[in-house]
């Protein structure tokens, strides 16, 4: 028996067509996310892994929706969708091979019913989205969109009851996670017609959109891009509250996630002038270096 049956095992799942819908998933979300099902597999118990599997397909279906086509038909193509997952959700079933494994994880982690439909409500955010004229309608944003995207996964991860204080720690983390990523894909972003570091910001250190278009290599662009990678930094080290908050068994793989945030920040300082024409990532050494500490932790605690 290999090791992905021995997780749907110990998820409890026994059913072999909803073993398969899940099986098909976990394939789904290798092809777009491999390193986030091989982190996973080594630093979550096995009982967990298919649940965070079915919570990453489900948020990667809607965020296909959100991105694919032209804007008139995202809106009915995501309409459809929400009513779907709100009514298979108040159900308690659906027809939907794609939807099986959520209701499923629902059923065994029900904190996640809610967490989904604050997903869906919040999605539509990012169907028109092209920016930010301030801070304040990131932080808008981050709200609306970004954090409830993010807890789809990491309610998964927190601690059982009252998740009161661990979704405030999440907050801070995708402040800076979220920020991060739009630092790291300023110039994907701006060919797509997205710019996602505030307006005002970008007159304060007068630096134009033209400029950033343009990959103009100027001392106000980079530092402009250095005041936003200082943002993140500050608030990736508020992580070990994070930690603490969430089961033991569960922090190697926290760990990992803020770790590689930290690495890919490092990368992203180390060269401002390329984020101008290419994403920031994580050197792969250092990131399997920190893959292989926490494994190593996430064996110590499994005993």
């Amino acid at each position: 028996m290999g090791g992905w049956d021995r997780a749907l095992d110990a998820a409890g799942v026994t059913d072999p067509g909803l073993r398969e819908d899940y099986g098909r998933q976990r394939r789904q979300v290798t092809r777009y996310k491999p390193e986030a099902v091989l982190a996973a597999r080594l630093l979550l118990p096995a009982r967990l892994v298919p649940h965070v599997i079915a919570a990453t397909a489900y948020m990667h279906r809607t965020d296909t929706l959100l991105d694919s086509g032209p804007l008139d038909g995202r809106k009915a193509a995501y309409a459809r969708w929400e009513r779907e997952v709100a009514d298979s959700l108040a159900a308690g079933r659906t027809d939907d091979p794609e939807l099986r494994p959520l209701l499923n994880t629902v059923a065994a982690h029900p904190a996640l019913r809610d967490r989904a439909l604050e997903h869906l409500a919040g999605a539509v955010a990012d169907l028109d989205f092209t920016g930010f004229a301030t801070e304040a309608d990131y932080q808008r944003y981050l709200d609306a969109y970004s954090l409830p995207a993010f807890m789809v996964v990491a309610t998964l991860l927190g601690p059982d009851g009252d998740q009161t204080a661990y979704r405030s720690a999440c907050r801070t983390f995708i402040d800076a996670g979220q920020r991060l990523d739009f630092v790291s894909d300023l110039a994907e972003d701006l060919a797509d017609g997205r710019l996602t570091i505030p307006e005002l910001t970008l007159a304060r250190h007068g630096v134009t959109r033209a400029d950033l278009e343009r990959g103009e290599n100027l001392p106000a662009v980079r530092a402009l891009v250095t005041e936003q990678l200082d943002l993140v930094d500050r608030t990736l080290a508020e992580g070990p509250a994070l930690i603490a908050l969430v089961p033991p068994a569960h922090r190697p793989m926290v760990r990992c996630m803020i770790g590689l945030d930290e690495l890919t920040s490092a990368a992203a300082r180390a060269d401002v002038p390329a984020l101008l024409r290419r994403s920031a990532a994580p050197p792969r050494p250092a990131a399997l270096r920190l893959l292989g500490r926490e494994y190593l932790r996430a064996r110590r605690v499994r005993g």
